[in-house]
Order: C-alpha cells, then structure tokens, then sequence
C-alpha cells in the first residue's frame, strides 16, 4: 500500500520518468563494459568473453580477455564522474574481490585449468553514454591478487 501511494507521488511529481533505476544502471554498465572492451582490444587484448557466469547464478566477472599467454578478469566500474575524490575501483570492496575470485576459479576448473598467467584487473570509465565527450578511461592492471585460499600449484 505505502510502495503504490509512493509511485502515485512520483509520478505526479516526475511525468514520464520511471523508477526503473535497475534498468538504467543495466543499460549504463553494458555501455561501460562496450567501451572498456573496445580500448582493451585497442591495447591489444582479445576478448574471450562477455558476463561470464561460469557456475553460480549471482557472480559475474564483466570481461575475460587475453594477451599473449595472460589471461585477465576485468571487473568494469562506469560512473558518470568522481565524486569527492571516490574513484569507480573503489566499488571493489572485499566482498566484491571474493566474488570475482570464486568466479575466476570456476571459470579455471571449467577451462581445464590453462597453463597461463592470471590477474584481475579493473578499468573504470567515467562518462555517459548520452554524451558526444569521449569517456576518461582508466586501466589498473593486477588491481588485486587471487586469494591465497586459490593459489594454483602445477
């Protein structure tokens, strides 16, 4: 009753504009993560794949790329600016490392376990996609370390 009294007072208040934010954040990522993957292609890397979910349902790792004999996880961060000095990586709690950790592993164990380097790696992109600005984009590579728990001996 509260939750349909509050969509009548938006409405009223914001013609036209949904509250659908899930949707627009969707579609904001998804620009994020087309331009990350075209500057990494720029930089050399090939793109193995697009949201992987390789085994359970909520972990999701955004780009899986590689160059030459490294395999990269990239975890994509789009916002439309800093603010107050917070950067995009920032949103890589621990939670979110551990998840990309479980996903990466999953991936392995699926993949056979390659011979390769691994490293996850994080590429913030500031800006919109309703702009004609080109978006700043930066790459940090080995943003973090796989946890010690999936250390992989040969």
């Amino acid at each position: 009753m509260l939750k349909s009294f509050f969509l009548s007072v938006w409405r009223s208040l914001f013609p036209g504009r949904g509250l659908d934010t899930r949707t627009q954040a969707r579609k904001t990522g998804d620009w994020g993560e087309e331009v990350a993957a075209r500057y990494l292609k720029t930089k050399g890397y090939r793109i193995v794949g697009r949201n992987v979910r390789p085994d359970r349902r909520n972990d999701e790792i955004d780009l899986i790329v590689e160059n030459r004999r490294v395999l990269v996880f990239v975890e994509v961060k789009t916002r439309a600016r800093e603010w107050k000095g917070i950067r995009p990586s920032d949103a890589v709690d621990a939670r979110k490392r551990h998840a990309l950790n479980r996903a990466a592993v999953a991936f392995l164990r699926k993949a056979g376990m390659p011979r390769r380097i691994y490293r996850f790696d994080i590429v913030e992109v500031l800006g919109t996609r309703d702009t004609k600005i080109q978006p700043q984009i930066r790459h940090i590579e080995a943003a973090f370390p796989f946890e010690e728990r999936y250390t992989f001996f040969p």
